[in-house]
């Protein structure tokens, strides 16, 4: 049951400040950080077709989660990249014409 009380209007208009809380990061969370702006440097490092990085995944993490920060990553720094599957982990790019994906629709013809 929901408690219901009339209360002074000055608390609608003035609302109390709420001082932002200085949480400390758990371990999990500085470890993802670091390695989020490991790969913006790595990125920012692609700088033609012939440069490619492989990612070389642990034991404890997963490969589609490595690839979603990739791709954040790569969002984050503006750039185009391809990220292929290796025997070890993921191989990223920059991308181009040859090496985008032919997966999904077709583009409709210009005369349809």
């Amino acid at each position: 049951m929901v408690k219901i009380r009339q209360v002074d209007v000055a608390m609608l208009d003035k609302p109390k400040a709420s001082r932002p809380t200085g949480r400390e990061l758990s371990p999990k969370a500085r470890e993802r950080l670091e390695q989020q702006k490991q790969f913006e440097r790595m990125l920012t490092r692609i700088g033609d077709r012939d440069t490619v990085f492989e990612i070389r995944l642990e034991t404890d993490e997963k490969a589609l989660t490595v690839r979603q920060r990739l791709m954040k990553a790569a969002q984050v720094t503006g750039r185009e990249v391809v990220v292929r599957k290796s025997e070890k982990g993921w191989l990223v790019g920059m991308s181009t014409p040859d090496r985008k994906s032919r997966r999904g629709r077709r583009r409709a013809s210009p005369g349809a």
